[in-house]
C-alpha cells in the first residue's frame, strides 16, 4: 500500500496502533509521531545510514554491552508534557537491562539514543527529538552527521535540557570504550 492510500484512510488522531499497522500497511517509509501529534513519515534509511548505525552497534557489542541492551530502529514510547503520548524510532538505543517484547517500548531504563542525520531530517533530529527525549528524562543524546568526518555531537541530560559533552568523528568514537563515555 503506497503512503497517498495510508493518507486516505488516516483517522483523525493518530495514535501508536495507529503508527504500527501504517507501518505494516506501508514498508517503503517510517512513521513517527511528536507527543503534540505531529506525524513525521521518512523514507526508511540508505545505506551509509545503516552502515553507521551498524558500526555504532558492533562498537558497543564489543565493548561489553549485552546484545538484549541495544536494538536499532525499535520504537520507544516518548511521554508528552501535557499528556500526549508519542513514538519515535530512534536509529540505536542502548538500555541498562533487557526490555520486554513490544512495539513502542517506555524510555525508563533507556541510557543513549542515537540519531543519525539523513537529508531532510536535520531539524527533527537536532532540535525538536533532542527537546523530547530530554522531556523524557534519556541521559544521553547522540547525533551522527553523515558528513565527511560523521562528526558524532555527544548531549548529555543536564536538568531539564542536554548539555553538549563532546563531539568528535566517529573514527574517534570507535577508538574508545563504551564505559568512557557511561555505557557500561
Amino acid at each position: 500500500m503506497s503512503s497517498e492510500a495510508v493518507g486516505r484512510s488516516m483517522p483523525p488522531i493518530v495514535t501508536l496502533d495507529d503508527l504500527t499497522a501504517m507501518m505494516a500497511a506501508d514498508e517503503h517509509h517510517r512513521y513517527e509521531i511528536s507527543p503534540e501529534g505531529v506525524l513525521s513519515i521518512m523514507p526508511p534509511p540508505g545505506y551509509a545510514h545503516a552502515i553507521v548505525a551498524t558500526r555504532l552497534m558492533v562498537w558497543l557489542a564489543q565493548g561489553g554491552i549485552p546484545a538484549d541492551h541495544l536494538a536499532q530502529a525499535v520504537g520507544l514510547r516518548i511521554p508528552g508534557r501535557r499528556g500526549g503520548v508519542g513514538g519515535r524510532i530512534p536509529d540505536l538505543v542502548v538500555w541498562s537491562k533487557a526490555q520486554a517484547d513490544g512495539v513502542w517500548l517506555p524510555t525508563g531504563d533507556v541510557l543513549l539514543v542515537a540519531e543519525i542525520v539523513s537529508p531532510g531530517s536535520e531539524g527533527i533530529d537536532t532540535v525538536t527529538k533532542r527537546a523530547e527525549y530530554a522531556a523524557a528524562g534519556i541521559p544521553r543524546y547522540w547525533v551522527v552527521e553523515q558528513d565527511a568526518a560523521q562528526t558524532v555531537t555527544m548531549h548529555q541530560l543536564d536538568g531539564e535540557q542536554y548539555a553538549v559533552r563532546a563531539t568528535m568523528p566517529l573514527a574517534w568514537v570507535l577508538n574508545t570504550s563504551p564505559a568512557e563515555h557511561d555505557l557500561g
